[in-house]
């Protein structure tokens, strides 16, 4: 119904334009077949006049925020007004739930691994304080040992070897005394020939361990206090070199201790938390409205998105999705999308009229409120050729008859002549950076150059060059580079 009253006010304007255009006559009075058209003085508004939709102009939009697609299992009817918390949407959340179960289970393992790598960290660290300590202990008693060998044990075996020197001497000593004696008395026959010699091995044996306790003091000085002092050095450098590994071991094996609980950890951490992440996907399966409002499904009244399916229950939907719209104010705006050629002339605050296709007997008064600095990304994915700027006209007229998604069509207005000079669009054409229309004269079309203003994609201002009454031609030859360079 809606296109065929638009045809029939199609067919009336071109009826109406056909009946200002006069066909040329030539001197003997006949009708040329070329149309024509009458400059015309007047008011001319310039204006702009797009389609689009109603919208809200404060309004919340709720989106799907599960991951992938989902199917929504119940949709509440649109129209109803809700409040905050009400349940909007309820989305298939099985998939989620099967995965909670297997993640709760990786979890677990997960916890359980930490919890062995947290202490074996401390046995760990206990073996190696306890490595330590002993490889330290064991240093410094080699360190001690030595010591007290230097400054104890070897000058009191010095002392002891001497003393053994000293007693021998003082034996050997008293027994040649006592030979000696006994050599007087055996000479003078008060004793026997095996007494004397008892005397003599006496003797002989003093001097031998007078002999033995120098060696054993050579022995000492010359040999063993060497061998003594390079083991007991030795062991003092094993000693600090065994305490130097067990140091590095002790270090290395807490690092690797250490690593092996912090990857324990980080992947319990990733665990809960992917565990977390899939309970809020569940929660998420339940779609509350963030604010008051009348429920309104995004794919009501978008002409733009004919492709998408009606939201119902059911459907698919993919994350980040619009769902629900929720007006939270009785302001409403018109929604139009501004073709590039008609940008220059927009701008913000330009006074605006709508027409509402649920309410033909009315008209809204609107202004520009917002020109989008970007062409519209969706037009450019569908054409790439079309570029559109989405514009937002605030109506200023209270509506309460209004409702989101109406079709609508928006005249911005440019600007309003109260007295011009004006033609049809399609008289005029561009040579270079001029204009030039066609003039019916008694010797047929002529070029005449003429200062154009602003158009209404119907009539444009002639400013200079042509005056009312004046009759040009609605169809410039195509030759008319040519011809206005030569007149």
């Amino acid at each position: 119904m809606k296109n065929s009253t638009k045809i029939i006010m199609g067919v009336v304007l071109v009826g109406a334009v056909l009946l200002g255009i006069n066909g040329f006559r030539s001197d003997s009075g006949a009708a040329t077949t070329e149309p024509t058209f009458d400059a015309r003085r007047g008011p001319l508004t310039i204006s702009v006049t797009e389609s689009g939709t109603i919208q809200s102009r404060e309004r919340v939009v709720v989106k799907s925020e599960v991951e992938g697609r989902t199917t929504i299992l119940w949709l509440i009817e649109e129209g109803e007004h809700v409040r905050k918390g009400d349940l909007l949407v309820e989305l298939d959340a099985s998939v989620f739930e099967d995965q909670k179960v297997d993640q709760q289970i990786r979890v677990l393992n997960a916890e359980a691994a930490y919890i062995r790598a947290r202490e074996q960290l401390e046995i760990v660290r206990n073996q190696s304080a306890a490595d330590v300590s002993q490889a330290e202990l064991d240093y410094r008693f080699a360190q001690m040992n030595l010591t007290r060998y230097v400054e104890g044990d070897y000058p009191q075996e010095v002392q002891r070897a001497e003393a053994e020197i000293n007693l021998a001497n003082e034996e050997l000593q008293r027994a040649n005394d006592k030979l000696e004696w006994s050599q007087r008395l055996a000479d003078e026959g008060f004793l026997t020939g095996m007494e004397l010699q008892a005397d003599e091995l006496a003797a002989r044996r003093s001097a031998i361990d007078l002999e033995l306790a120098e060696g054993q003091l050579s022995l000492l000085q010359e040999f063993t206090h060497q061998q003594k002092m390079e083991e007991l050095e030795s062991n003092v450098e094993q000693t600090r070199l065994a305490l130097e590994r067990v140091r590095l071991r002790a270090a290395a094996d807490v690092v690797q201790a250490e690593a092996d609980f912090r990857a324990k950890q980080s992947e319990f951490e990733r665990q809960e938390d992917r565990l977390r992440r899939i309970a809020e996907q569940i929660e998420r399966c339940r779609i509350v409205a963030p604010a008051d409002g009348m429920v309104v499904y995004t794919t009501t009244g978008q002409g733009r998105r004919g492709s998408d399916e009606p939201l119902r229950e059911g459907q698919e939907v993919r994350e980040r999705q619009d769902l629900i719209y929720l007006p939270t104010a009785a302001a409403m705006m018109a929604e139009v999308r501004i073709h590039e050629s008609s940008l220059r002339k927009v701008a913000a605050d330009m006074p605006a009229i709508i027409r509402v296709d649920a309410v033909p007997d009315r008209t809204f008064e609107g202004r520009v409120r917002r020109i989008a600095l970007l062409p519209d990304a969706q037009h450019g994915w569908l054409n790439p050729d079309l570029k559109v700027y989405q514009t937002d006209v605030y109506i200023q007229d209270e509506a309460p008859e209004l409702r989101p998604g109406m079709n609508c069509r928006t005249e911005i207005i440019i600007d309003e002549l109260d007295d011009a000079v004006y033609v049809p669009l399609q008289s005029v054409v561009r040579v270079g950076d001029q204009s030039v229309v066609y003039i019916m004269t008694s010797r047929g079309p002529e070029p005449r150059w003429v200062e154009t203003g602003m158009d209404n994609n119907r009539m444009i201002h002639i400013i200079s060059g042509l005056e009312e009454g004046e009759r040009v031609l609605l169809s410039p030859p195509l030759d008319t580079a040519r011809r206005a360079e030569d007149a």
